[in-house]
């Protein structure tokens, strides 16, 4: 595996491989790599000739300094779990090779960006699309991988490449979660172990919800989801420090990504949530329907 941290080494590779009409598979993280990330690096080897990876913490995205500054960072740790994937090139450039000059562009989705993370993370969605867009650029991919578990940033970066019109074909791929149904984040690895212990109880709840759903109506799955983990640490008899602070538990149509009514509403219907525990918000999705 190739490490690049320069652009211009980057593009040298990329034109390299073009040259040779090799195809090209993106996948871009923050790095603090985990299974799941290597669930999209190994997509992305069986489907392509070239697997880039780039790890880079895009400040542009976070709307909370406090969060950007405990972003997990593990660079020696994520090279080796690459080099061991069989990624072909890394790439890890710094904040000033990335944006060379001040971002100007502001990208915006419509209604896509008004539910859910959208208001609760102003000027996100942009700078996700401002790095993805200058990634897209850099390395000229056949096809880009993300993660389901954004759900809704993968419905954001499908409008993205219509408005730049790229033909960059988007894979998305399946959560990735450990033996206890929490959903793989980097963002686990700042629980504390008491914390961590009752975080698969999200993914219980959802799932609980899913049943739920052939006979409640949509709302009351929705207060009963909000309910039963807000209340979780005073039923099972827990310190406060160890309470879920749910934000939001939204039943969208999966195209639309706009709330439902009612289960006929949309063929498609997936439950996204985002949770506040120990201090760290973690987010997670299920599928109603189909």
């Amino acid at each position: 595996m190739n490490t690049y941290t320069t652009v211009a080494a980057l593009t040298a590779a990329i034109e390299q491989a073009k040259k040779e009409h090799k195809t090209i598979g993106l996948v871009p993280t923050m790095g603090a790599l985990h299974e799941g990330h290597l669930s999209l690096v190994n997509r992305a080897r069986k489907e392509n000739d070239i697997v880039v990876v780039s790890v880079f913490v895009n400040p542009i995205q976070f709307n909370n300094q406090e969060d950007l500054a405990k972003y997990p960072r593990t660079v020696d740790a994520d090279l080796e779990k690459l080099t061991a994937a069989r990624a072909d090139i890394a790439f890890v450039p710094s904040v000033e090779e990335m944006y060379p000059e001040k971002v100007e562009t502001v990208y915006h989705f419509g209604p896509l960006e008004e539910v859910m993370e959208g208001p609760r993370r102003p000027g996100h969605f942009s700078g996700v699309a401002v790095v993805v867009r200058r990634l897209f650029d850099l390395t000229q991919p056949d096809r880009a991988y993300f993660g389901e578990k954004d759900f809704q940033q993968i419905a954001i970066i499908r409008n993205l490449l219509e408005q730049i019109k790229y033909p960059i074909e988007l894979v998305p791929c399946p959560i990735v979660r450990a033996d206890d149904g929490l959903a793989l984040s980097s963002r686990n690895m700042r629980l504390s172990p008491e914390a961590r212990a009752i975080a698969p109880n999200i993914y219980a709840t959802l799932q609980q919800a899913v049943e739920m759903s052939e006979y409640e109506d949509v709302e009351s799955v929705q207060l009963w989801v909000m309910d039963t983990l807000s209340s979780f640490h005073e039923v099972n008899g827990l310190d406060e420090k160890l309470s879920f602070d749910p934000e939001y538990f939204e039943i969208v149509n999966d195209i639309t990504l706009q709330p439902i009514d009612n289960w006929d509403d949309a063929e498609g219907i997936v439950g996204c949530i985002a949770v506040w525990l120990d201090g760290v918000r973690l987010i997670d999705v299920i599928r109603f329907r189909p």
